[in-house]
């Protein structure tokens, strides 16, 4: 008796999910049921008694059923080596988007693309709604109040326009200078010089650049006949001058004084310009007062957010590159202005290195006529005064206390640091997903603007302009504009570091970060591109901001905010 009970069959149980049981088929579980005994001892392992074996295949199924299951995956095939464009493609069609909107831009029938955004479209890129699964406050949009593009002119404006544009006696030449969007400021004040002369304006001669050597003129650039037909009805916009005018001796004008009004423009170009017909402006940086009537005011929105398109192979380019930013999902646009002669002009120093600091110490000396800053203020004075440019550890502190996540997806616009991809290591070390247009753009496809400072400008302009969050290092023309730019399209997310107030707490090595964090985030609760009036504070620039002289509010959207 005592054999026979040592000999009696012992069941073990082993519990298996039922998604497991019903994915095997009859046939599957029949072979593991009714498997041939073995007899070798040398086999004995792999007998349907043995446990073990029980055990592994069992464990086996279930690993490959929970796979599929919790999380959709195939476990015979690898990772992507790109999971932006897997998963991010997946997580956007989940929210309403379709590739063909998303990815890159398809052809139509006659090769022309489609599905490019055009380079002011006024919408959001992305709504609030759709950046759910990107966790966190970062890419929310500020409240925009209701405002909208709102260009109303007055009847005493429109009427006087008839006799302006069809006036052939006056031809107002202008030559601009500096980098693209310092010649974009002051093409929008020639045209409001010639509004104010009534006179025509010849198509403005872009000064060569003595620091990129940029040959580039105004159609190289700019949309011409784009610029010509919106503003038709306010300056008439030649390309050159009519024989009867080519003899004439110009007058020459380049000591306009900072804060030109309309009145003394008047008074002091109008008897000379009906005596000679033609007046040749230069040097125009600032010279035109930023506090204009109404319709002055409107007039140069007009100019720098409808007319200044620019030429269609940029448009086009600039666009290509950021849907291929956008098909990985949201993404935040910086401007970094690291440059040498960014850190020469400023006074300030990059703080890389002990040697590189030196480099731009000794070049200053060499040429103390490049620098723009205070002369008397030591290095550190100007950089606690908010006057430096952030480098790229300034950068990383604060967009992680801003929120930013380390997936976040970054485009970088500006030319080449001072010290290389050194100067970037603190940047991309913690956002890998670190672009520029030299990333994204395809072999041969930046070929055609090689060497062509303004163009290059250009496209990084067009990119920003379509991210969903902006942030520039340093101040400065293309900040200022695109500053403008997105205000005008509804007022995008666009971050202006408080450097001044944000500073001592950088060099706070004592405080936790949870309260740097918190810290940073209240300096910078108003400064995240929310509407910022212009009423009342005099001298502001109006295509810095746009509200409520080129801009409406919409009372409704405003009560159900």
């Amino acid at each position: 008796m005592a054999k026979s009970k040592n000999n009696a069959k012992k069941l073990s149980y082993i519990s298996v999910p039922s998604q497991i049981i019903s994915s095997l088929s009859s046939s599957s579980l029949q072979s593991l049921l009714l498997s041939p005994k073995k007899s070798s001892k040398n086999t004995r392992f792999f007998t349907y008694k043995n446990p073990t074996l029980w055990f592994l295949a069992l464990f086996l199924f279930g690993l490959v059923g929970m796979l599929k299951l919790g999380f959709g995956l195939d476990p015979l095939i690898p990772f992507s080596p790109y999971p932006c464009f897997t998963t991010q493609s997946q997580a956007i069609n989940s929210d309403g988007y379709s590739h063909s909107e998303m990815g890159l831009a398809k052809n139509d029938e006659n090769g022309r693309e489609e599905g490019v955004l055009n380079n002011y479209s006024l919408s959001k890129t992305l709504t609030n709604e759709h950046l759910d699964d990107e966790k966190g406050e970062f890419w929310k949009q500020p409240d925009g109040l209701g405002y909208k593009p709102c260009l109303k002119f007055t009847r005493e404006y429109q009427k006087a326009s008839a006799g302006i544009v069809n006036d052939r006696r006056r031809y107002l030449m202008v030559v601009v200078s500096g980098g693209m969007n310092q010649q974009r400021n002051q093409i929008v004040d020639a045209v409001v010089i010639a509004r104010i002369l009534g006179a025509t304006l010849v198509v403005p001669v872009l000064q060569v650049n003595v620091i990129w050597g940029d040959e580039s003129e105004f159609s190289d650039i700019f949309d011409l006949e784009h610029f010509k037909k919106v503003l038709a009805n306010d300056v008439h916009v030649v390309s050159s001058l009519p024989s009867t005018h080519i003899m004439s001796r110009p007058v020459l004008e380049s000591r306009t004084p900072l804060h030109a009004s309309p009145s003394w423009i008047r008074s002091r170009y109008r008897r000379r310009f009906n005596r000679d017909g033609v007046l040749l402006l230069r040097g125009l940086d600032s010279r035109l007062s930023n506090d204009l009537p109404s319709d002055l005011q409107k007039l140069r929105c007009k100019v720098a957010f409808h007319a200044l398109r620019f030429a269609p192979p940029i448009l086009e380019l600039g666009n290509k590159l950021a849907e291929r930013m956008r098909s990985k999902g949201p993404y935040l646009a910086l401007h970094l202005r690291m440059e040498k002669d960014v850190w020469v002009r400023t006074g300030c120093l990059p703080g890389l290195s002990h040697e590189y600091d030196e480099i731009i110490n000794n070049e200053r000396k060499r040429r103390p006529e490049l620098l723009t800053a205070r002369s008397n203020m030591t290095y550190h004075e100007r950089k606690l005064a908010g006057l430096c440019p952030l480098n790229a550890f300034d950068v990383t502190r604060l967009l992680k206390a801003l929120g930013a996540p380390s997936s976040a997806k970054i485009y970088w616009a500006g030319g080449e640091p001072f010290g290389g991809k050194e100067a970037l290591v603190p940047l991309t070390r913690e956002f890998p997903n670190f672009y520029n247009k030299e990333d994204l753009a395809l072999p041969g496809e930046l070929e055609p603007f090689a060497k062509r400072a303004s163009v290059m400008a250009a496209i990084d302009y067009i990119v920003s302009e379509n991210s969903n969050v902006f942030m520039p290092s340093h101040g400065g023309n293309m900040g200022h504009a695109i500053q403008g730019h997105r205000a005008y399209a509804g007022h995008k997310k666009y971050i202006t570091p408080n450097k001044r107030q944000m500073l001592p707490y950088f060099l706070n090595s004592t405080l936790p970060e949870q309260e740097f964090n918190g810290i940073i985030k209240y300096l910078h609760r108003d400064s995240l591109g929310q509407p910022d009036l212009r009423t009342g504070k005099a001298g502001r620039d109006v295509t810095k901001y746009p509200a409520p002289a080129c801009m409406c509010n919409d009372s409704h959207a405003h009560s159900r905010a």
